[in-house]
């Protein structure tokens, strides 16, 4: 048993999703600005029975919540779209639009956060309150063997999800952790933002360092 067959609830938010005020109003003032972009919560993006769920935080500004594919549009996507093309799990051409045909291969795409937070900063009530949607699409993929938290929140938000002690799997950028109950691991890796490159603090050798161990988890088919 996995601690997930009751999390049977819709797997993404509706487009007018009105639990979090504050995103909720932010949501609203984007519209009135940016009438053409998605303003919405921002839906997984996966194939079928995917084994490999990437989680991140929330959607960027000009990333998903403009184009309303997971890390589709900004820095961050460049990064990531690229290595799953190198591994096998995503093919096609990544050119920055939800409708460049590219598809994923074995992979899922979330956040745990659905909704574009101001300053990138969700609150703890907002990632409380989004976290049945992660437990249904936890649920509804009983396929995923590997889960990869982008940076700390994410990893700690995913920990909390399934109610285990974040001092029992301490986050570093490359660990992997086995999860009691559970039959997939936790992998936790730097985000690929651009801050994060430009810094130094993430190379292009150390996402793929992740990704090696990923691929040791769950071999290429």
């Amino acid at each position: 048993m996995s601690g997930l067959e009751g999390n049977t609830g819709p797997v993404d938010p509706p487009m007018d999703c009105p639990d979090c005020p504050r995103l909720v109003a932010f949501r609203e003032e984007l519209r009135a600005v940016h009438p053409d972009w998605h303003n919405a919560p921002v839906a997984s993006f996966t194939s079928k029975a995917p084994r490999l769920l990437i989680i991140g935080l929330a959607p960027g500004m000009k990333g998903a919540n403009c184009t309303g594919r997971p890390f589709t549009g900004d820095y961050a996507g460049d990064l990531l779209y690229q290595t799953l093309l190198e591994y096998g799990f995503a093919q096609g051409t990544y050119l920055a639009r939800s409708d460049d045909g590219l598809t994923l291969c074995d992979a899922m795409i979330t956040n745990a956060v659905r909704c574009l937070p101001p300053q990138n900063k969700p609150t703890g009530p907002e990632i409380r309150t989004c976290r049945p949607y992660l437990l249904s699409t936890l649920a509804a993929n009983p396929s995923i063997r590997a889960v990869l938290a982008l940076g700390r929140i994410a990893h700690e938000t995913f920990l909390s999800a399934l109610e285990l002690r974040r001092a029992s799997f301490p986050f570093a950028h490359c660990a992997e952790h086995d999860l009691p109950g559970h039959d997939m691991s936790l992998f936790d890796s730097y985000h690929c933002s651009r801050y994060n490159t430009n810094t130094g603090r993430l190379t292009e050798d150390m996402f793929r360092s992740v990704f090696d161990k990923i691929r040791t988890r769950i071999p290429e088919a």
